[in-house]
């Protein structure tokens, strides 16, 4: 996992190309203007999903991964906590969506927080279980962009 902001002075060619890609991506796009949906960035190896969310405790959010995906979650608007850790390989799986590349699991455990503010962004790799809009304080909608990127691109 990696947590940062388009707007921190990092070094992005120290990732794979398709993840310079959908960084920026999100660096180039004004999203509180953009409509929702879902937008191709190259073609269906790496596209963007704009979203509005609304946050909740989270004991309402289940934790999720991906296997042939990596996301790379981007906070536009709203302040978002997003839950993280691990995925050991041991965890019940409580809903399995193969068509959307989504497994849901009924419990984790040793899961940290990160708080997103508007910029920020969180790269989940398909060992990295994540629990997305998860309130910060009172839930709120927030406007979410998720970029999907490939595995086979990594």
């Amino acid at each position: 996992m990696i947590f940062s902001s388009i707007y921190a002075k990092d070094d992005w060619g120290k990732y794979p190309t398709a993840i310079q890609t959908a960084l920026e991506y999100l660096k180039a796009n004004d999203f509180t203007k953009m409509e929702t949906g879902v937008y191709e960035i190259q073609g269906k190896e790496i596209y963007a999903q704009v979203m509005d969310a609304t946050t909740a405790p989270a004991s309402e959010k289940r934790p999720e991964v991906h296997e042939k995906f990596v996301d790379v979650q981007f906070l536009a608007s709203g302040r978002e906590r997003l839950g993280f850790t691990p995925d050991t390989g041991k965890y019940e799986v409580d809903e399995r969506f193969d068509e959307r590349d989504l497994i849901f699991y009924k419990a984790v455990e040793n899961e940290g927080f990160i708080e997103a503010a508007p910029g920020c962004f969180s790269i989940f790799f398909p060992s990295d279980v994540h629990r997305p809009a998860v309130a910060a304080d009172e839930p709120m909608t927030v406007r979410k962009v998720v970029v999907k990127v490939s595995v086979a691109l990594l």
